[in-house]
C-alpha cells in the first residue's frame, strides 16, 4: 500500500494559500482517481482506493503544518508501513513557482512540516514531491507570503503543477520513484 500525504493547514482561512498546495494536490488526486476523502482518523482526513491496481491511502493531516508528523507517525505505526511507501507532497519556497521536484529522500530544508515528520518518524528516507511556490521579494515577509493566496496568474501555473503531481503519483505506483523523477521533475509546462 502507498500512502500519499499532502501537507497544509486545516481551516477555511488557509484554503487556497501557497502553504496548502499539498492539500490541493490530494484533493486533485482524490478527484482524478475517484478516491473520496470521507474518513477522519489518525488526526487526518483520509481516502482509501486504488491507483494502477495498487491500494492507496490519501491523507490530509489536520494537526496544522508544524505538527504534521504526529498524524503520519500514527499512520505508519498502525499500518506497519515501510517509509519508502510514504510519499509527502508539499510546498517549497526554494523552488520557482510551478517547479516539481520528486526525490526518494532528503532533509527537511526550511519546511517546518517536514521537520515534524522527520522528527516523528526518526527517518528522512521517504519519498517526497516538492512544489515550488517561489520566494517573497523581502525575506522578512516569508510567513505572510506562504500563508498568502496566489494571484490569478500564479493560480494558472499552479493548476498545471497540481495536474502534473496527479499524473506523477500513478507513475510512482506503477514504475517507481526513479521513473517518476525522470519523467516529471521540472516545470509544470514541460512536456512529458
Amino acid at each position: 500500500m502507498f500512502v500519499f500525504v499532502g501537507l497544509g493547514n486545516p481551516g477555511r482561512q488557509y484554503a487556497k494559500t501557497r502553504h496548502n498546495i499539498g492539500f490541493e494536490c490530494i484533493d486533485y488526486i482524490s478527484y482524478m482517481y475517484k478516491i473520496p476523502i470521507m474518513k477522519t482518523k489518525f488526526k487526518a482526513h483520509l481516502g482509501e482506493g486504488f491507483i494502477q491496481g495498487e491500494k492507496v491511502l490519501l491523507v490530509k493531516p489536520q494537526t496544522y503544518m508544524n505538527n504534521s508528523g504526529e498524524s503520519l507517525r500514527e499512520i505508519v505505526e498502525y499500518y506497519k508501513l515501510d517509509v519508502d511507501k510514504l510519499v509527502v507532497i508539499y510546498d517549497d519556497v526554494d523552488l520557482d513557482l510551478g517547479i516539481i521536484r520528486i526525490r526518494p529522500h532528503g532533509s527537511s530544508g526550511t519546511h517546518n512540516g517536514m521537520r515534524s515528520i522527520i522528527y516523528q518518524l526518526r527517518s528522512d528516507e521517504f519519498p517526497r514531491i516538492r512544489i515550488g511556490i517561489g520566494r517573497p521579494e523581502h525575506p522578512q515577509d516569508l510567513v505572510s507570503f506562504v500563508l498568502g493566496k496566489l494571484t490569478t496568474d500564479e493560480q494558472q501555473i499552479m493548476a498545471k503543477a497540481i495536474e502534473k503531481v496527479g499524473q506523477s503519483v500513478a507513475e510512482i505506483v506503477a514504475s517507481g520513484i526513479d521513473m517518476a523523477m525522470s519523467k516529471y521533475n521540472g516545470k509544470a509546462s514541460d512536456s512529458i
